[in-house]
This record gives C-alpha cells, structure tokens and sequence, in this order.
C-alpha cells in the first residue's frame, strides 16, 4: 500500500504523519486490497480540512472533512472512508454466487 501526505499552506509534522499511518492501517482492515491512499491536509483561514483519495482495486473513493482542529478533521476523514470502504466491499462482494448454492442444496434435497 502505497500512503502519500501531502500539506497545503502547513508543514506536515511528524506527529501528523504517524496518526495518518494509525488511520491508514485501521482502514486496510477492511479492505485489505488498498492500492494507494493519497492525504491532502489544508489549512482555509481558521478551518482545518483533511481529505483522502482512496484507490482500491476497481474503483476510487474520495471523501473530506473539515474541523476547528487537523486532528479531528483526520478522525472525521477516516470515519466517512471507513463507511466507504465497508459500502465497497458489500458492493463488490457476490451474492448471487451464494444464493445459486442454496438454490442447488433445495433441488437436492428434494430429489
């Protein structure tokens, strides 16, 4: 997995970038198929706003948060890309394959 931060009008510090990578990590276990995630940290006069490209395989997720302090801007990001994520996966996940398995053991077991 690929994890790019980047600051617009503020210097990313090192304190920053290790709660990204935290975030990061908390994300990938859902998905585990995390390609790159690309962190824009931007300061607009007094409002702090973290926002995230996410690229998993097949598809981009994009998401942003803004909040009075970087850090709960960070924690609000995480949380809409953790419903996201977890919407993605329910969407990529086959359900057809499931219900021709039940439909097989019904004609079975009526045989």
């Amino acid at each position: 997995m690929q994890l790019e931060i980047t600051g617009h009008h503020l210097e990313v510090t090192e304190s920053m970038s290790n709660y990204i990578r935290e975030k990061a990590e908390r994300l990938k276990r859902h998905f585990d198929q995390v390609m790159k995630i690309h962190f824009i940290l931007e300061v607009e006069k007094q409002r702090h706003k973290a926002e995230a490209t996410f690229h998993v395989n097949g598809n981009h997720l994009f998401a942003d948060a803004y909040a009075d302090d970087m850090y709960a801007a960070i924690d609000a990001l995480t949380d809409k890309l953790d419903r996201q994520i977890v919407k993605h996966k329910e969407k990529v996940k086959d359900h057809h394959r499931q219900e021709a398995a039940q439909l097989v053991a019904a004609t079975e077991t009526t045989d």
